[in-house]
């Protein structure tokens, strides 16, 4: 018998912690769900993509990441790919890096307070991103993703989020990543256009299509972009120097850079990004999955979230 609910556990999560504290954890859901749930356990890059799948196929009700940004992204993606004729009921206990979705949905950090959210199975319909892009491999990589896509500084950012270490945290990895992005990075010819219209024809340094407030480890990229408005919003900034980049990042982490010229803003369904292939990267959730060019496609209403906070 198929139990009706699936936890995906990451147990590389916040640094290899989530591996060590997850019999701790499974403890506290067992004393407060009982025992109508099966645990499954990842052990590399897009395993939880299959486990959610094979889960929605199989006809679980609600599908749980346990990890951070980059697992739910899997299991986000899993599950919208295993073709099921309703919205997949999908949820997350947040062990990351950065926990930048879970701050956007308004997710406890704390262990006790986030499992007593799931517990009282409020849900809501949120939105999801459809992206398809140049993978690492060069080929055509199809995938969804839930809160932020971004191209160029913001994705070379990430690659060295996700290859350094995070002893010292979310915000300080992004921080520090952020900063040596900046020192390596070179702005690049990208044209951008929103719901066909060409909106951008140029040096680029970054542009985001965000579905969710924040990313980057607690930076508030996009403060007026809502989980279920039906449209991405757009922000991208034009080829700014190493000086005006350093000046404009505490400003995004405040969100007062929507106040800044350097920013230009839009909303709209459909993104395409172009570029010379494979100089820009590309990043979905946190996790920098490939280059330009790009689409960037909103799917309205396509998940049901459990836990999301009002």
């Amino acid at each position: 018998m198929t139990a009706s609910t699936l936890f995906i556990v990451n147990p590389a999560g916040r640094g290899g912690a989530l591996g060590r504290r997850w019999p701790v954890v499974e403890r506290k859901l067992r004393a407060v769900l009982g025992d109508g749930f099966e645990v499954a356990r990842t052990g590399g890059p897009r395993d939880a993509v299959r486990l959610a799948r094979d889960a929605v196929r199989a006809g679980v009700e609600s599908v749980i990441a346990v990890g951070g940004d980059g697992t739910v992204h899997e299991v986000v993606d899993g599950a919208l790919s295993a073709g099921s004729p309703v919205a997949p009921r999908v949820g997350l206990l947040p062990f990351g890096t950065g926990g930048d979705l879970a701050r956007g949905l308004r997710i406890p950090k704390d262990v006790d307070a986030a499992i007593a959210v799931l517990a009282a199975g409020k849900s809501r319909r949120i939105d999801a991103g459809r992206a398809t892009l140049r993978g690492r491999d060069g080929s055509e990589l199809r995938t969804s993703f839930v809160n932020v896509a971004s191209i160029g500084l913001s994705g070379l950012v990430t690659e060295l989020v996700n290859t350094a270490p995070k002893t010292l945290g979310g915000r300080a990895s992004f921080l520090i990543g952020s900063l040596r992005g900046i020192a390596r990075w070179k702005n690049e010819r990208v044209t951008l256009r929103v719901d066909g219209e060409t909106v951008h024809d140029g040096a680029l340094s970054l542009a985001c299509a965000a579905n969710g407030a924040w990313f980057g480890g607690g930076m508030h990229v996009a403060p007026q972009a809502r989980f279920d408005d039906g449209l991405l919003d757009v922000l991208w900034a034009s080829g700014l120097p190493r000086r005006r980049l350093l000046r404009l990042l505490p400003m995004i982490y405040e969100g007062s850079h929507v106040e800044s010229d350097a920013v230009r803003f839009a909303r709209g369904a459909r993104i395409e990004a172009d570029a010379e292939p494979g100089r820009v990267w590309v990043e979905l959730d946190g996790e920098p999955l490939g280059t330009l060019p790009a689409v960037f496609e909103v799917v309205p209403s396509a998940l049901e979230w459990i836990g999301a906070v009002d």
